[in-house]
Formats: C-alpha cells, structure tokens, sequence
C-alpha cells in the first residue's frame, strides 16, 4: 500500500487530502510545519504532499532538506502562482507543481504519475531473484523456500536500497541516512546488526554471504 505524507499548515485541506486518499486505499501520515515534515519523512513514506507556505521554514528549504538524502517524489501544493517559485521549487528537487485551489481529480493523478515515475522502468525488474530467495519491489515481500520472510520495517528498507542499487556499492553514510533518516551518518554498528540480521534470514550460508556483500570500510552491495 502506498504511504503518503501530507505537509500543510491548513488543517481543512490536510483533512481534505487525508479523506480522499485514505478512501482510496492510501496510507497517510499528516504535518504541519516543516520540522514536523522532516521528522515524519524519516519513516520513508513513498511520496510527499508538500505545501510551501509553512510556518517554522520554507517549503523549498524542506525539499532542499530532503534531497540531501532522499529520492522520494515531493508533489508540491501551494498557493505561490510565480513561475520564478514554481521554478525555484522544481530546481530544488520537486518532482511536480500543483497550484492552490486545485482539483482532487488533478492532483490525485499527479501523485499516482509522481509515484510511477519512481519505479523501475521495466516492470520485470520490481521482481528480483537470487539463487535462495525472490525479492519483490512492488508488493514490498521477500519470498524463500515456498514462503513469505517475515522483516521488520528497518530490514525491509535496508534490502530494498541495495536491491535498487542494481549491484552497485552503496555508501555507509547513504545507507544510514536512507534508513534511519538524515541526522544518522556514523553509526556504523547499525548497519553490521541489520546486515547481520538479514544475511541470517535470507543467505544460504550467513557468514559466507553470496548476495548482501560487504565493501569494507566502505559500503555494501547486493548482487544476483
């Protein structure tokens, strides 16, 4: 189920969006001012809901915020009309630009777009397979030996950042910072514990991992 995050300090329109989305079988979680925005982002919803216009910072400085460490489409939703903000906030990482008052229709099909854009490409590559386990991006399932693995939400976010690095090593800082969100970046031993705890739940042999490999010093990488 996709999770959306609704920033707007209007609670008629927070109400408005949280309706109609949770209707239509979306997870939503709510804030009100940018602190609050970066807070909430730390738990990886699938796209943000942004009005720019909030009390504590600017929204373009939250999306600013955001990109240090994250790729999650940001939808903005303002009353801010200028093609210069509307500018300023695309360059800044806005993934799209819906301007107040706006259609439910309109924006609903944007956020659907948002989130598309998002995926993969081909849609073969939502469902990655090794020799001892399947991982399937799209239902956010793990499947080994004729059954679903049971993650928590740390593991399962952890995997899916490797698994969409495509065989690519990922930095220590990204991961930790991907993860657990922004103000993480040194605490290494997060990373030997989960990645510990996932080689146990998915390799074949967990001290002689063939697909969670770590780069020391470095990173980690996953590979078929």
């Amino acid at each position: 189920m996709t999770r959306v995050l609704v920033v707007d300090d209007d609670p008629a329109i927070v109400r408005a969006l949280v309706i109609n989305l949770r209707a239509r079988q979306y997870e939503v979680d709510s804030a009100e001012d940018g602190a609050g925005a970066l807070r909430a982002a730390a738990r990886h919803p699938d796209v943000v809901v942004l009005d720019l216009g909030l009390p504590d910072m600017d929204g373009v400085d939250v999306i600013r915020r955001l990109r240090e460490w994250s790729r999650m489409p940001i939808l903005v939703l303002s009353a801010r009309h200028a093609s210069g903000e509307k500018v300023q906030a695309l360059d800044a990482g806005a993934d799209d630009y819906v301007t107040k008052p706006f259609g439910m229709d309109e924006l609903l099909a944007r956020l659907r777009a948002a989130v598309r854009r998002a995926e993969p490409a081909d849609g073969g590559d939502l469902v990655v397979e090794t020799e001892t386990f399947t991982v399937d991006l799209a239902a956010k399932k793990v499947h080994r030996d004729g059954g679903d693995v049971r993650l928590t939400p740390t593991e399962w976010h952890l995997l899916e950042v490797l698994v969409r690095g495509g065989g690519r090593l990922v930095g220590q800082k990204q991961l930790l910072r991907e993860v657990w969100g922004p103000s993480y970046g040194t605490e290494t031993n997060y990373l030997r514990v989960y990645m510990a705890q996932l080689r146990r739940k998915l390799e074949a042999d967990p001290s002689r991992p063939r697909h969670l490999i770590t780069e020391p010093g470095m990173g980690y990488r996953f590979e078929k």
